[in-house]
């Protein structure tokens, strides 16, 4: 039990210096400053380039998905997630460990002795494809679907919304994501920072007042014109879970035919069924799967 206490200790005292060091210094890593650079940059880009034009600047929740955005990036972590994944990592160690093994015995591949592009890319494919499966596990799983309700109660697309999500929500990723990036292990926090700011920039992109498709590429990235189907109140004929659940790329629904983009969607309406009597603020609809079991 005393190894757990310190592991709190460690894990906030940790955290906190480091959002600390983050606002306080700058670096090409730097998520705090990185977070603020792509959303100015997607936004300008909303500006410029409008789909919906009448869609205001300060378009609906527009405040709200901005405090969504930075809560769940930085103070998220600070209060629940490091600890979590912290005591996570070595509970897996310590069941392992009873039994004479440890992580490494499971790694299937050792990046390290791949050139750093294709080490790189394998990670990016693995991490991509799992949050594929667990994006479409928060739809298909009652219980899970209620945290993901916080994400489709977006009403208006903005780049903001990319990160308006229940806390719950990172916690069950990066359960599912665990096991298979360390058995790809051997990464530093600069070689994921690539991954990240990518998967960051796409993932504003898509949520954008935005209509692109970024043409042929569109069957390899996810897309503004895919992913506002995603969203969409009414789901196709063929589905009642949803369609478009990919994150970063769009392949793996057009693998396993959860693709859907029958017309331009840029009016259409989002959110879902019942969604009129959802919470409208930060702290009701972060109780709302507590108070609910539908």
């Amino acid at each position: 039990m005393e190894r757990y206490i310190d592991i709190f200790k460690e894990s906030y005292s940790g955290y906190w210096n480091y959002l600390l060091s983050e606002v306080t210094s700058f670096h090409w890593e730097n998520y705090f400053y990185g977070l603020l650079i792509v959303s100015a940059v997607v936004w300008g880009l909303e500006l410029l380039f409008p789909w919906r034009k009448q869609q205001k600047m300060f378009r609906k929740d527009f405040w709200l998905d901005t405090f969504y955005m930075f809560f769940n990036f930085f103070l998220l972590n600070l209060i629940v997630l490091i600890f979590l994944s912290n005591t996570a990592e070595a509970i897996f160690n310590d069941v392992l460990a009873l039994v004479g093994l440890k992580v490494s015995n499971f790694q299937l591949l050792d990046v390290d002795t791949l050139p750093f592009g294709l080490g790189l890319l394998v990670f990016f494919l693995v991490s991509d494809f799992v949050q594929w499966n667990t994006h479409r596990l928060l739809h298909r799983v009652p219980f899970l679907w209620n945290f993901h309700k916080v994400h489709h109660s977006v009403k208006e697309m903005g780049f903001a919304a990319h990160l308006r999500y229940h806390w719950m929500e990172p916690v069950v990723y990066k359960s599912l994501l665990y096991i298979p990036i360390a058995i790809i292990g051997g990464f530093d926090a600069q070689d994921v920072a690539v991954v990240h700011f990518f998967a960051l920039t796409v993932g504003h992109l898509n949520h954008a007042n935005l209509g692109w498709d970024y043409g042929p590429f569109r069957y390899v990235f996810n897309n503004p014109k895919m992913h506002i189907w995603h969203h969409a109140k009414v789901l196709p004929k063929h589905t009642k879970y949803g369609v478009n659940y990919g994150l970063t790329l769009s392949i793996w629904d057009y693998i396993f035919k959860t693709d859907h983009v029958p017309h331009d969607g840029r009016d259409i309406e989002l959110g879902f069924t019942g969604d009129e009597t959802f919470p409208k603020d930060f702290f009701t609809q972060e109780m709302y799967p507590l108070k609910t079991r539908k």
